[in-house]
């Protein structure tokens, strides 16, 4: 039996807690008599305790806490029977969908090894991704309509700081990944709670003005890139700290340097290349670069997981189809910081991206009184995936189109115009 290591020692205790008042405090603002279902890898089980501690602290009703592994995940690979990767808990996620639609808040913990399914099958990577999403999707609608407030945080496993930081020991590994987590979410300050406030005084900025312009589209130009994006009818910019249905003003994503909206799910037109790698179920996908054709990927490419890139865009006709693009400045703190965290949460924020699947309903103008077919009707993207990718550098132009043709600079060699 492996015992897992105590990295205490080199993960800064203060800080860790603060990163767990942060996540209740201003990443869920969780109210008083409110139910917590977390999710968490098992060696972020420090995190977990604080976070509940906080939780308790801060009034919640019952916290319930669901813990993965990665040796068990993996001797499912060796040992289950074929059959069993068309297989999934759907009991368990029909028990969480339950739970968020009888007021709970969710909070995940990332921290997996990237890599983790890298040496495996890959047909039977994607099809217990497939049968797990469709399990998901009662609950993954709760989150995905903002039906509550939620909320994704990180911490430093081990088997992921190997992943970023190979050329050192591993207690140094996860040092500098802890760091490096903290630094994003920006408790390494005085006082973060109020640096959160600040920040996402910031980003309602630049998602107010965006609103106001009311873009049809946006063109995006640079090295592999012309690719315009039609934006949905009625869509609405978002960034940072947003109100749920459940009328709670949370910040799904510790960290977040984007603004945010839904394209119009038939109307993405040109080509595009990915400006950093995507990783992606233990396959990094390198070097993308897609064509689409009436809002649709046609043409798909990579230098390195394409095999997985494809099997990802077959999962249904949604995921062939844009859900959000997104705007990041490519001075943000993430960007700077030169590390590439093989995480979609926190590579996102290093850069514009774009997302193939399922659509935010929120990101649309009275979003929380649509029905699915009216968010349909106004371009909104239907799919069991939601998976984002990087497409922007400094040395990517954007330009808002106005519905006469207008250009509007909104972006130049990465930087707000």
């Amino acid at each position: 039996m492996t015992i897992v290591p105590n990295f205490q020692t080199v993960v800064d205790p203060q800080k860790l807690e603060k990163l767990a008042e942060v996540a209740i405090k201003v990443g869920l603002r969780l109210e008083k008599g409110q139910d917590l279902v977390i999710t968490a890898p098992i060696a972020a089980l420090p995190l977990v305790r604080l976070i509940t501690k906080h939780a308790y602290m801060a009034g919640a009703g019952i916290v319930t806490t669901f813990y993965s592994d990665e040796e068990t995940t993996l001797a499912r690979y060796e040992y289950a029977p074929d059959g069993s990767f068309d297989k999934a808990s759907g009991w368990l996620y029909d028990g969480m969908a339950q739970a968020y639609a009888n007021g709970a808040a969710r909070l995940a913990i990332s921290g997996d090894n990237p890599m983790m399914l890298s040496g495996q099958d890959a047909a039977k990577v994607a099809r217990a991704n497939k049968a797990n999403s469709m399990a998901y999707k009662p609950a993954l609608e709760k989150i995905a309509n903002f039906d509550i407030n939620w909320n994704i945080v990180s911490y430093p496993n081990p088997s992921w700081a190997r992943q970023v930081f190979p050329d050192v020991p591993e207690d140094v590994a996860v040092g500098k990944l802890a760091d490096a987590i903290f630094a994003a979410s920006r408790v390494d300050l005085a006082d973060p709670v109020a640096a959160w406030a600040e920040h996402n005084g910031n980003l309602k900025k630049r998602s107010t003005w965006l609103n106001g312009e009311r873009f049809s589209a946006l063109h995006f130009t640079g090295p592999g890139t012309d690719l315009t994006v039609g934006l949905a009818d009625g869509h609405e910019w978002h960034g940072g700290a947003s109100t749920a249905k459940n009328g709670i003003t949370c910040n799904p994503n510790i960290p977040t340097e984007e603004v945010f909206t839904t394209p119009h799910a038939l109307k993405v037109e040109g080509h595009v290349s990915s400006t950093k790698p995507l990783s992606h179920q233990g396959t990094l996908i390198d070097n993308i670069q897609v064509k689409f054709e009436g809002g649709r990927i046609v043409e798909a490419n990579a230098s390195k997981g394409e095999e997985v890139l494809n099997k990802v865009l077959d999962t249904d006709e949604g995921a062939r189809r844009l859900g959000e693009v997104a705007l990041v400045p490519h001075s943000s703190p993430i960007s700077r910081s030169g590390i590439l965290f093989y995480n979609t949460l926190f590579d996102e924020n290093a850069s514009c991206h774009i997302a193939l699947g399922q659509c935010y309903s929120k990101c649309f103008l009275d979003g929380a009184s649509l029905s699915q077919d009216q968010i349909k009707a106004q371009g909104g993207n239907s799919s069991l995936i939601h998976i984002d990718w990087m497409i922007g550098s400094d040395k990517v132009d954007i330009d808002g189109l106005r519905a006469d043709g207008a250009k509007v600079p909104v972006m130049r060699k990465g930087e707000w115009a």
